[in-house]
């Protein structure tokens, strides 16, 4: 059983109440954890319960709060009294949030429901991060929220002892101040800084820019644009890179969605060799949707057409059945530190679902996850177009 799936159903027992929080979308098949230790640790650390350094309670009445990087809510939920501000990078954490407060009785403010991509408050008393995966994400997020922070804000970062490094501390202490750490409990550690209003980081380095290989078809040498936390920022990863020596070419006229579209770049190459298809760029990623968007334009020029959505998967209330003549995937299997197929096989159903008869899912995996067992269960066929030692691309058409 996954780690993060003990004690699913368990409700979260916070200082301010205890709460059944979910996931989005909820699988019956892996009921994986909305919440974990560090969770618990940082809420146990505001309330003066935990066993560490600096253990007295903070008050938070009346002081404006900002959690980032809160990944199902739980954070936001157990504070609603207090009206925190949260910030994610995540629409499936976003709309978690929404049901978890609703869950809870909680008013569920959508002002208070901010992106990464959105303006930030403009002063935070009270912020709280949870440690994401991404560093490059930690990087840019403290970068825009440090003119919000002043000498009286107290910052306190949260995460699994595997999440916290040297380098995760050393981000803190760059941009917002003096750093150091809690004891270890349960697994968890807190990150506890003292914001220096001396300190002058200078501007965020994101996004990254880098020009593609000349050898890889159509996109051969375009510009790709990477804001934090999307995948392989500094380089086309190996995985994309035999995706894009193997891609159908659309017809004009065809609707073509580029499914965990990162930065835009099988999406683009797509555009560029299929003048006249229809691109459609989708992703859970508000940075990893913006990443394609500039992608593109770098691409194919400002005024080219195409659509950018961010949204769980191919959702039916924005496209319909039979709406789709092409769906371009390179599912992730990770969902934080937890190892699942659950969004690839999401991605799945919902392409199925989306495409017309005669319509083709094409996707790049690699080659160990077996994703062709799932392909024929699904569409009733599966085809190899190539394969190397690390990855394959199959073809499977809606019958």
């Amino acid at each position: 059983m996954n780690p993060e799936s003990t004690a699913a159903a368990t409700p979260f027992t916070t200082p301010w109440g205890a709460f059944h929080l979910t996931r989005h979308p909820e699988d019956p098949r892996e009921r994986l954890r909305a919440w974990d230790a560090a969770d618990d640790y940082l809420l146990r650390h505001l309330a003066g319960e935990a066993d560490s350094a600096a253990g007295a309670a903070t008050e938070l009445a009346g002081r404006r709060i900002a959690v980032l990087g809160d990944r199902w809510g739980a954070l936001t939920t157990a504070l609603a009294p207090y009206e925190p501000v949260q910030i994610t990078d995540s629409h499936l954490g976003r709309l978690a949030t929404r049901a978890n407060l609703a869950r809870a009785g909680a008013a569920v403010d959508e002002a208070r429901l901010l992106t990464t991509r959105d303006t930030p408050p403009e002063r935070i008393d009270v912020l709280l991060v949870r440690v994401p995966k991404s560093l490059a994400l930690l990087e840019d997020q403290l970068h825009r929220l440090a003119p919000a922070v002043h000498p009286g804000t107290v910052v306190i970062g949260a995460g699994m002892v595997t999440e916290i490094h040297t380098s995760t501390l050393e981000l803190f202490e760059k941009i917002l101040g003096p750093t150091r750490t809690s004891l270890a409990v349960r697994k968890a550690r807190l990150i506890l800084c003292t914001p220096d209003p001396a300190l002058a980081p200078g501007p965020s380095p994101w996004p990254h820019r880098y020009a593609l290989p000349t050898d890889i078809g159509p996109a051969a040498g375009r510009t790709v644009v990477n804001h934090a936390g999307t995948f392989c920022a500094e380089r086309l990863d190996i995985g994309t890179r035999f995706f894009l020596s193997h891609l159908p070419t659309p017809a004009p006229g065809d609707r073509v969605v580029d499914l965990g579209c990162g930065n835009g770049v099988v999406g683009t190459a797509a555009a560029l060799a299929g003048p006249g298809a229809e691109l459609v760029f989708v992703d859970e990623s508000y940075q990893a949707v913006a990443s394609a968007e500039e992608t593109f334009r770098a691409g194919l020029g400002p005024d080219a057409p195409a659509e950018f959505l961010t949204a769980d998967a191919l959702d039916p209330a924005v496209f319909a059945p039979g709406s789709v003549d092409l769906v371009l995937n390179n599912p992730p299997f990770h969902s934080h530190q937890a190892t699942t197929d659950a969004t690839a096989w999401r991605m799945f159903t919902g392409a199925r679902r989306a495409l017309r008869p005669g319509g083709e899912l094409w996707v790049v995996g690699n080659r160990h996850l077996g994703y062709h067992v799932k392909l024929r269960r699904l569409f009733g066929n599966c085809r190899l177009v190539a394969g190397n030692p690390k990855f394959v691309v199959l073809r499977a058409v809606k019958r």
